[in-house]
């Protein structure tokens, strides 16, 4: 027997797929004979969808018709169905039409959902309001990850070549495989309280890093950043901090009793007689001590406040002295002169100028 030697392949080869290469279409030649039972999705859309699928639907069903698929909308109900016919010769044309009025169901564009029915298009629709029990911090978080005007949101779909959208409880993506399963990995730590920054930057220093041949096939821990965390929640310590006692297996010593006390203060030899004059003198002192705090207090309102020191004024410097004499003349001069009456020049010029108009007049 004679063997053929093979030429060897590197697994890196075999596990890498070509440039260029598509996965070939499934046509009817595949399939001629079609499927032996009926297939059949629906789902319910919320009322405020209602005017834009019945405005669209006309070209849902138009869309559908060409894979002989038919699409159903029951207003009355609020449902979408979607069923296979005889004619029906791809088996998975069904799976791809549910995901299409699940889609339009999520407030998602007939424009954007009709790119599910290729066969180079998925779509996933991760549901996120179960991952945070706060709604305002929801908000919050879903907000991060929409980013200012959109911004954000822009970036993630430009990196993974998918098209996001937030809607509600949840977000929906359609786009290449590789691209949606890093869209929801960036939502799923957005919600858990990561910023979609760093993942952001993660997926350009990747992008950047399979343009290279050679880097292709290496692993990139090296280049990716590793990011720590920095707001580390730590557990609230109490303000007074009980110190525990070092452990001794003896117990501890028996307290004295009252008896013990009146003997060691020598309050025991004495007579009951004694015993009360000694309490009466210590209640007076008390009284007395309580006596004087209260008087401090009540003088207290009495003590004169602390008066501020008299500011002297200040003496009129030479500058701003005002001038009498000048004052008087000016006065003078007032009196002397009526209000609105005209100097005598000013009288000789008007008679001058008043000669000089009758004489043109004449003329």
């Amino acid at each position: 027997m004679m063997f053929k030697c093979l030429p060897f392949i590197d697994d890196s080869e075999l596990l890498t797929v070509p440039d260029g290469w598509k996965e070939p279409t499934f046509s009817k030649e595949d399939n001629p004979r079609g499927l032996l039972e009926e297939s059949s999705f629906a789902t319910l859309f919320p009322k405020y969808r209602e005017a834009y699928l019945k405005e669209c639907w006309p070209l849902v069903q138009k869309a559908l018709n060409e894979h002989h698929v038919n699409a159903t909308l029951d207003l009355i109900e609020g449902s979408m169905t979607v069923c296979t016919t005889k004619k029906t010769f791809d088996p998975y044309i069904i799976i791809r039409a549910r995901d299409l009025i699940k889609l339009l169901a999520r407030s998602v564009s007939f424009e954007q959902a009709i790119r599910i029915l290729q066969d180079d298009v998925a779509c996933d629709i991760i549901k996120i309001g179960s991952l945070v029990r706060n709604k305002e911090r929801f908000v919050k978080r879903r907000q991060r990850l929409i980013g200012p005007k959109g911004s954000t949101l822009k970036a993630l779909e430009l990196l993974t070549n998918c098209y996001v959208m937030v809607q509600g409880n949840t977000v929906s993506a359609i786009g290449p495989f590789s691209g949606l399963k890093e869209v929801r990995k960036v939502v799923l730590d957005t919600m858990k309280n990561i910023h979609p920054i760093y993942n952001i930057k993660t997926l350009m220093i990747k992008r950047e890093l399979a343009k290279d041949s050679e880097l292709r096939s290496q692993n990139w821990e090296r280049f990716l950043p590793q990011f720590k965390h920095k707001n580390v929640n730590k557990r609230k310590e109490p303000k007074k901090k009980t110190v525990k006692k070092e452990y001794t297996p003896f117990p501890p010593p028996q307290p004295e009793s009252q008896i013990d006390k009146e003997l060691a203060s020598g309050e025991y030899f004495l007579k009951a007689s004694q015993k009360k004059r000694q309490k009466m003198e210590a209640i007076k002192a008390k009284q007395a001590e309580a006596l004087s705090k209260r008087q401090e207090e009540r003088n207290k309102a009495f003590i004169p406040p602390k008066e501020k020191p008299a500011v002297k004024p200040k003496e009129a410097s030479t500058e701003t002295k005002i001038d009498v004499a000048a004052i008087k003349e000016k006065v003078k001069k007032a009196k002397n002169k009526k209000l609105g009456a005209l100097t005598p020049e000013e009288i000789k010029l008007k008679m001058e100028a008043n000669e000089k108009t009758k004489k043109k007049k004449k003329k």
